[in-house]
């Protein structure tokens, strides 16, 4: 039985899809079944690396969806509108859609979980975090009986390509940034993956999945690579680290235990940390040999322990191959006469939990600093009296670089809550010698 697909949005993904489509041979069954009814594009004069027939080519993405022979819409176009409007439309007629919009899902997921459950139908989201990696149905389905205590990860490859080659080569950020935009890695405005705007969407996702409701997008802490300094790769490296763009969804304590954090959620919420940034990885780390363009996201539970998904994080075959793979979940249970329901519930209106992130002062974190001070003696003791004044504990401290009068400090604290960590930072800003606090990040 054929199932006709509408596909909104041609460019590298649903190029991908499309090629998918028209190369059933040596595939799922079920993938000769779909066929490409209509297609939304932006420009129809465009050349395009596939040959579509031109009746199926429109620049009018709802007459996709109203085409009576489309059973599943499929939304590849990116940005927040009209793919959001276009989604709602697809649901309000019966339609289940996938989609690899991270971005709407980040942000209006519980609209669109609570409209899919309304009107029966599903929307489906493997493609919007970790392109080719499996990792929204593992966490719903073979993750359910785990008591999550974190889901972090490296999921943005251009981040992580430019990561890894100034680590390899001592490199400056802008020279490999520039390498990055010439071979297709970065786009030519790269703000969303370098500042960490891509990431956090992606984790808002992972969160609200493996925590059981949704997270809001615009209180997660985000910090991206645009301003680090390629000597704080290479000191990583001196005291046994990488750098990497990290993103953090971890468990905190349950909101009803919680009661100095003054929250006011129901009883059986969930307190939750959830951050962007970039964070010194011990070299022995599972996540610290992920490196170009490569994805992995590691989940810690009870009683799992750590489980590492890894593989492609972007681009038309990885991205293509989880769109796919949604489809044909949705055309199975179409074959089979199965029931339809919305979007994952953990997602939706009426989610199991309610999650709410926590005051970022009050959490717990070791810390890189990089001090630029005179090189004269006492600096180092001065230093070790402001952390220790709040009652910072150090780890490590080195003088690492001196030339001309001038010197580089890096410390290395163990875990310390947030606000205590930058009172002991104001303070030594204040000293004498001490000229700039040069870089802040995360480690574990």
């Amino acid at each position: 039985m054929a199932i006709g697909i509408g596909l909104l949005g041609l460019g590298t993904v649903g190029s991908g899809v499309a090629a998918i489509l028209a190369s059933p041979q040596g595939r799922h069954p079920l993938v000769a079944d779909l066929v490409l009814e209509r297609v939304a594009v932006r420009d129809l004069s465009r050349p395009r690396p596939l040959t579509l027939p031109p009746e199926r080519l429109t620049t009018d993405p709802e007459a996709v969806i109203d085409d009576p022979a489309v059973d599943i819409v499929v939304e590849v176009m990116g940005g927040l509108e009209p793919a959001r409007s276009l989604i709602l439309r697809a649901i309000a007629a019966g339609k289940p859609v996938v989609t690899a919009n991270k971005a709407v899902i980040a942000r209006y997921g519980q609209e669109i979980a609570a409209a899919a459950t309304e009107r029966g139908v599903y929307v489906l989201i493997e493609a919007a975090v970790g392109g080719g990696i499996p990792i929204i149905e593992p966490i719903k389905q073979s993750l359910g009986g785990n008591r999550i205590r974190r889901v972090s990860g490296i999921i943005n490859g251009t981040t992580n390509y430019i990561l890894s080659r100034m680590a390899d080569e001592g490199a400056a950020y802008a020279e490999v940034l520039a390498d990055a935009q010439r071979l297709g890695y970065a786009e030519a405005d790269p703000a969303a993956d370098v500042e960490g705007g891509d990431a956090a969407d992606k984790i808002a996702i992972l969160a609200g999945l493996a925590y059981g409701g949704p997270v809001e997008r615009g209180g997660i802490a985000t910090e991206g690579i645009d301003r680090l300094d390629a000597r704080d790769v290479a000191y990583a490296a001196q005291l046994g680290f990488v750098v990497k763009l990290l993103a953090v969804a971890e468990r905190v304590e349950d909101v009803a235990d919680a009661p100095d954090r003054h929250l006011s959620e129901p009883p059986g919420g969930v307190a939750l940390d959830v951050r962007v940034h970039p964070t010194l990885l011990p070299k022995h780390h599972p996540l610290a040999g992920v490196h170009g363009v490569n994805n992995a996201i590691l989940v810690e539970g009870d009683p799992v322990g750590q489980v590492m998904f890894f593989g492609p994080g972007a681009g038309a075959g990885p991205t293509a191959s989880a769109v796919v793979a949604d489809i044909l979940n949705i055309a199975g249970i179409r074959q089979v006469g199965g029931p339809q329901a919305g979007l994952d519930p953990l997602l939706a209106a009426s989610s199991w939990r309610h999650c709410a992130l926590v005051d970022g002062s009050r959490t717990h974190h070791r810390n890189y600093v990089r001090l630029r001070t005179r090189d004269e003696a006492g600096v180092i003791g001065r230093i070790g009296t402001c952390f220790g004044a709040a009652q910072v504990s150090i780890q490590s401290i080195v003088q690492l670089d001196a030339r001309e009068g001038e010197a580089e400090i890096v410390v290395i604290t163990h875990e310390v809550r947030e606000d205590r960590f930058r009172e002991a930072l104001g303070a030594i800003e204040a000293l004498e010698g001490v000229e700039a606090v040069a870089a802040c990040l995360r480690t574990l």
